[in-house]
C-alpha cells in the first residue's frame, strides 16, 4: 500500500466485487419477484439464495475494510458523507436481512419494503463512492 487506508489490488476487488454480486442478485430478485418481471427466472428461491450467499461475502469484504480504510478515511476527511452513508445503509442491510429471516410473519411485509428500498439507496451511495475515488485520482494526475 503507498498511501494509508488505500486498500490493496485483492482487497478492492473483494470489496467492490462483493459488494456489487450482492445489490445486483438483489435487484434481480427484486424484479422477479416484487415488480412480477421474469418472475420465473428472476423471482425464484435460486436467486434469493445467491443473493444470501452474496450477502455474506459482501459482509465479509466489509468486515476487511473496516479496521483501516474506515480510520484513514475518518483521519482523511475525505467522502465521509458517502463513506459513512454506506456504513450506515450496510448496518441497516444487516439487521433487516436477520429480521427478514428470523424475525416474526408480522412484521415481514414491511421488513421486506425497507429492504430493498436501503438496498437500492446504497447501491447508489456505493457507486457516488466508488466514482468520486476515480474522479479524485484523475484530478490528482
Amino acid at each position: 500500500m503507498s498511501r494509508l487506508g488505500k486498500m490493496p489490488g485483492w482487497q478492492r476487488l473483494f470489496v467492490i466485487g462483493g459488494m456489487l454480486t450482492c445489490s445486483i442478485s438483489g435487484s434481480l430478485y427484486l424484479l422477479g419477484h416484487e415488480f412480477q418481471i421474469q418472475r420465473a427466472a428472476l423471482g425464484n428461491h435460486n436467486v434469493l439464495a445467491l443473493h444470501g450467499v452474496f450477502a455474506m461475502i459482501a459482509t465479509l469484504a466489509l468486515g476487511s475494510v473496516l479496521p483501516f480504510h474506515l480510520r484513514a478515511g475518518l483521519k482523511s476527511k475525505k467522502k465521509w458523507l458517502s463513506g459513512l452513508g454506506q456504513l450506515s445503509f450496510l448496518a441497516a442491510l444487516l439487521i433487516t436481512g436477520a429480521l427478514l429471516y428470523y424475525g416474526s410473519a408480522e412484521i415481514r411485509d414491511v421488513v421486506v419494503s425497507i429492504h430493498w428500498i436501503l438496498g437500492l439507496l446504497f447501491f447508489v451511495v456505493f457507486l457516488a463512492h466508488s466514482i468520486l475515488r476515480l474522479e479524485m485520482s484523475s484530478i490528482k494526475k
